[in-house]
């Protein structure tokens, strides 16, 4: 195999693809990419069994072939290349040579026939998404995974479509983030559990651009998405996702509305008075439109007060504030509502149209605090 392509072009490829090399493994041909040459273009690949990315170079074959390299190492020399055209060829023992300008290093790749190929999927009616919905719906919502392994489907967001309409929907056991996005078309329902870390990875290499195109191909174990020249093709999780409509409420005592930046930025600064390690509520007490915002910790105390519209009774409730903050900072909106029942339900920051739901688990407090 012998290419040639501009290094610029080859390192954001391995970018894109060391997205799939695992961390650790017990299987030491997955800790290397793949180079493919042939008549369909260059093309690097990494898998890890649980996410595959492919993704094609620009450049110019001059012999076809495959090799693989160890991806770390690959990626440190590329990285450390002159901006100037890289010359990678292979031998027949798959002893690689890449060259560029005057720097010229030759490492030890193996056979590329070893490598596990990404599943094979049909590709049929697939979701379109403009790549700035998905990375906005990601976003939006991603934060609220949980990384505890232990409960898998936690670990996940809920993709379900139904006709013209898809909602995102995750979840922690503390908090539930919902998008609500309409699209063009109308397609079978469908409910899928996409791994948070896949979608994390994928929002990395999003364009975010409204312009371009985003197709979702889904089969009983796998989701494939496709743009521009990259595919990343993961496992889906496997189970039944909780029934998150019986943990929605129209139901409200009082109902706030309130400016988001002034909110977020008084929150940001209650955190500054938190140590990492202490688990201090916020205390809200809302009372003829006034929010009074309270924290008392070990570090001192802040109190501020915001105007706002209310409806309904005073409450006065505590909130873990990185839960509130979390939701916040992903809502554009310039002012948010939010709906609350009693000091031991749920808080629901929504807008009219319930294209976006955040859900929030009060904390215990001492009102008398």
């Amino acid at each position: 195999m012998k290419i040639k392509c501009q290094k610029s072009d080859l390192l954001n490829s391995v970018n894109i693809v060391l997205k799939a090399v695992p961390a650790k493994t017990t299987m030491p041909i997955l800790e290397c990419l793949i180079i493919e040459a042939n008549d369909s273009g260059i093309k690097l690949t990494a898998n890890d069994m649980e996410l595959g990315i492919e993704t094609k170079v620009k450049g110019n074959i001059i012999e076809e072939g495959m090799v693989a390299l160890n991806a770390k190492i690959f990626s440190e020399i590329v990285r450390r290349l002159p901006e100037n055209e890289v010359s990678i060829s292979t031998d027949e023992n798959y002893v690689t040579e890449i060259i560029c300008e005057k720097a010229k290093f030759s490492i030890v790749g193996r056979s590329g026939e070893e490598f596990p190929s990404l599943p094979e999927i049909e590709k049929e009616n697939p979701l379109i998404l403009s790549q700035f919905t998905l990375k906005e719906v990601i976003r939006q919502t991603v934060f609220s995974i949980s990384d505890n392994e232990s409960n898998k489907i936690m670990t996940g967001e809920l993709f379900e479509i139904k006709k013209n309409e898809l909602r995102v929907i995750s979840l922690d056991g503390h908090r539930i983030s919902i998008r609500k996005i309409t699209l063009k078309d109308e397609y079978d329902d469908k409910k899928v559990i996409i791994p948070g870390k896949t979608l994390n990875e994928i929002s990395k290499i999003l364009s975010g651009e409204t312009s371009s195109l985003v197709n979702i191909y889904f089969t009983d174990k796998h989701a494939l998405f496709e743009f521009d020249d990259t595919v990343v093709v993961t496992r889906l999780i496997e189970g039944e996702y909780y029934r998150i409509d019986q943990m929605l409420s129209s139901d409200y005592e009082t109902k706030v509305k309130i400016n988001k930046k002034e909110l977020l930025s008084c929150i940001e600064r209650a955190s500054l008075l938190i140590r990492e390690t202490d688990k201090k509520p916020i205390i809200l007490r809302i009372k003829d439109n006034n929010f009074e915002l309270n924290i008392n910790t070990s570090i001192g105390s802040m109190k501020e007060d915001i105007d706002i519209e209310m409806e309904g009774k005073e409450i006065v409730i505590g909130f873990n504030p990185k839960y509130l903050m979390d939701a916040l900072r992903v809502i554009d909106d310039e002012t948010v509502d939010i709906y609350l029942i009693n000091p031991k339900a749920p808080c629901f920051i929504r807008d009219e149209e319930q294209s976006y739901i955040y859900l929030i688990l009060p904390v215990n407090i001492n009102v008398a605090s």
